[in-house]
Formats: C-alpha cells, structure tokens, sequence
C-alpha cells in the first residue's frame, strides 16, 4: 500500500513532467477520461449507491446526502464539464511580459504550474472531478483527500479517471486519492513537496488547516452570502432572484445566507418574498423590524455571522444603502454579494465598496461557479486578495517565472557604466 509520503513524492516528480507536456497530450487525456466517466456512468453510480445507503444508515443531514449523490446524469454532466476543459486555452506558457533589458538582453515573464496541488474537499465526488482535470489541464499534480461517506464513489471515479489518463504521456502519480484523517495530517507537513494546499469544508477545518501547516493556503473559511434589495428595486426580479439565491441549493457556499432589505421597499417586498421561501420551507429570522412587519421569529447577532447551509436565512431592514454596505462588510465573508435595484448609480455604489470576490448587481449569488464564469470548473473558491480570488479554475493554478535571455552579458558592464539598459516593450512571446 502506497504511503502518503510516497504519493506525494511520485506527485512531485510528475508534476516536474507534467509542466512541460504539450497542450495535445494533456487534451487527449482529458477527452479519454471524458469518454470513461460517459461509458462506465451506471457502474460509477452503483458505487454511489452503496454511499449512499450508507449514508443513509448513518442518518446523515439532508444537505449533506445531496452532495454525496452522484447519480448517472450527473456523472454525463461532469464528462462535458471535463470536455469543456478540453477546449480551453492552455494556460501554461503563455508570455504576460516582454522587456528588452538591452539589445540582445530580452526578459520575459511566463506562465508555468504551481506544482504539487493538495485538495481537501467536501462530499461531492463531482468536485474530484473536477479539481483533478483542472490540475492536470494546467499541469499540475493532485493529491485529492475527499469525504470519508464518499470513499466509495471517490476510489471508483479516481480508477476510472487514472486507468483512462494511462497511455496518453502523462506521467505517472499525476493523480492520488487520499483517503484517511491521518493522511491529511501528514500531508500538512509536507511542504517540502506540496506547494499549495486548498481545504473546502467547515470555517473550523479550513481555519485548522492554516494554522497547522506552512504550505500556502487558498480557499475560503464561510460563504456568508448576501442579496441587498435596495429601495429602487424590482419587487418581481427581487423575489425570484433571492428566492434562488437562498434556495436553488441551499448546502452550497454561494447560496445567500442574509438578506438586507432597504425600509421603503420592505412594505412590497417582504410579504412575497416571505410567503415564496415559506412554499421552499425555509426557516426566516429577522431583526425587530422583521419580526414586526413579518411575525418571523427574532435573529440574534450570530445569525448575521452564520453560514446556514441549510434552509435558513436572516432577514434585515436598512434604512440606507450605505448601511446595507456597512452591514455586509462588517458580517460578510468576502464571497458573493449581491444588490437589486433599478438604480445604477446605487449599483455602482455597492459594487465599487463591498469588499468581496464576486459583487453582482440584479442576478443571484448562485453565479459564483468556476463552471459558470466559464471557467471549464473550479478547484475551490478563494476569498484571499492575493494570487487569485473568487472562483478559481485554470488561472488561479498557475504562477510565472522570468526568463531572461542573453549573450554573455554580465552585471559589472552595466555597473561601470559601460553599457545602459533600454527596458523597451518587445510585445512578442518567449521563443523558449
């Protein structure tokens, strides 16, 4: 039985392969492992099924058990998510910077993979999926460590997906399933093999993965989404479209968590609204004002810090669109906001100062998808401001590295004086 040290070990040796595979090698792999998701998709779903039976014994939440099944037309669905990764740039080698230091002295700064990925992820077999195929379009290495209700379904599709990727260049160990705690524990502390780690799970989990590591970490720790209806909205569109943001999937990190109601909007809105999420069986908690307009039952101050996952939502009346800002700033997560209003300059003024990865104006929060943004999928959803943010698919798995290109020249021609620097825009790729 392979180790996790070993897997690890095998990544990294294939990720410094991978990193120089032509774009034909890659794609053609991704399109076999298409093709066995789409052939082998009722086999894949039987092992799903016996998770989720599983499951069931084990009384696992609703929520939960949603994202655990991975039935036959999801299994298709996540082929062509697959294929559409296939079709997408390569986002390896491409040239971001060209700079001529001084004649026959040519810099340039070019995209390359980060290395080895480490992916804690939740129970969704899809996700695996999905994280592995961006790794492998953007020449990277996965170390894949999925639920433990999922174990079955995740060794089913990882066989699958290895067996289909076999015999098409890439190299070996480009793909682990891990698949223990103690796995993920040692995968903490191998940062002498591992260069980036990105946990999807609870605020707790990803808070206790940055803190035990030295590995950079991206993610999010709470999807804490809001949709702010403002006083010059739609009463029709903010139903509908707050209606999918709380309900469409409701264990999701970009469903709405909170939503903010300006006061002069509330006597039209709120009734409708309440009686939709009543028919979905959401549970509503509001502030006094709430709770005296709607005889909801009262929020109290962690609601509004709270990611429900659940059909759930805290409902508040504003006096303003700034203390719409305020509220979601102050309670927000950094992940998807909303604003709903006729009202551009107000739209404007939301987007510009709610301090977020993805701030929308008229549409739901649920549009926070890698897949969506046309992404191809995502590895995960990133509320850092550092090297990637919000969805993050191919190009939040690649980094760059300069090249410099020269004949000969050295430092001590330029410190004498002897020869000055141009630092003129080539506008060109790198022929290297």
């Amino acid at each position: 039985m392979t180790t996790t040290r070993e897997s690890a070990v095998a990544a990294r040796a294939a990720a410094l392969s991978l990193a120089a595979a032509p774009r034909v090698v890659k794609d053609a792999a991704l399109l076999r492992i298409a093709d066995a998701l789409t052939t082998q998709a009722h086999a894949l779903a039987e092992a799903n099924a016996a998770d989720l039976a599983k499951a069931a014994v084990e009384g696992l939440s609703e929520p939960v058990v949603k994202r655990l099944k991975f039935d036959v037309p999801k299994i298709l669905a996540a082929a062509e998510g697959v294929r559409s990764i296939a079709t997408l740039p390569d986002p390896v080698g491409r040239t971001l910077l060209s700079t001529e230091l001084d004649e026959g002295l040519d810099l340039y700064r070019v995209t390359c993979p980060l290395g080895v990925v480490g992916v804690v992820f939740e129970s969704r077999p899809d996700a695996l999926v999905q994280i592995a195929c961006l790794c492998l379009k953007s020449g990277n290495a996965a170390l894949l460590k999925g639920g433990a209700e999922a174990l079955g379904t995740n060794r089913a599709v990882a066989a699958a997906m290895l067996d289909a990727a076999r015999g098409q260049g890439v190299p070996n160990g480009w793909m682990a399933l891990l698949e223990t705690r103690a796995d993920v524990g040692e995968l903490l502390g191998m940062d002498d093999l591992v260069d980036l780690l990105v946990p999807r799970g609870s605020n707790e989990f990803v808070r206790y993965i940055m803190d035990h590591t030295r590995i950079p970490v991206l993610g999010h720790a709470d999807g804490i989404c809001h949709v702010y209806a403002d006083r010059a909205a739609d009463v029709d569109l903010a139903v509908r479209v707050m209606v999918d943001a709380k309900t469409q999937y409701v264990s999701v990190c970009n469903a709405a968590e909170t939503f903010l109601v300006h006061r002069d909007v509330a006597p039209a809105l709120l009734p409708p609204l309440l009686a939709a999420l009543e028919a979905k069986r959401v549970e509503v908690v509001g502030c006094p004002r709430t709770v005296e307009a709607t005889g909801c039952a009262p929020a109290t101050e962690a609601d509004w810090s709270t990611e429900y996952l659940d059909y759930k939502v805290s409902v508040r009346i504003v006096d303003t669109l700034d203390e719409a800002i305020a509220h979601v700033n102050r309670y927000g997560s950094k992940h998807t906001d909303a604003i709903l209003t006729g009202d551009r300059e107000a739209a404007a003024r939301f987007l510009e100062r709610v301090d977020a990865g993805n701030v929308y104006w008229n549409c739901s929060t649920r549009f926070a998808d890698g897949f969506r943004y046309g992404f191809g999928a995502e590895v995960g959803v990133s509320t850092s401001k550092i090297h990637a943010r919000g969805p993050v698919g191919l190009e939040g798995l690649v980094t760059y590295k300069y090249k410099l290109l020269g004949h000969g020249q050295t430092v001590a021609d330029y410190a004498s004086g002897e020869r000055k620097f141009t630092h003129r825009d080539l506008g060109r790729d790198c022929p290297l």
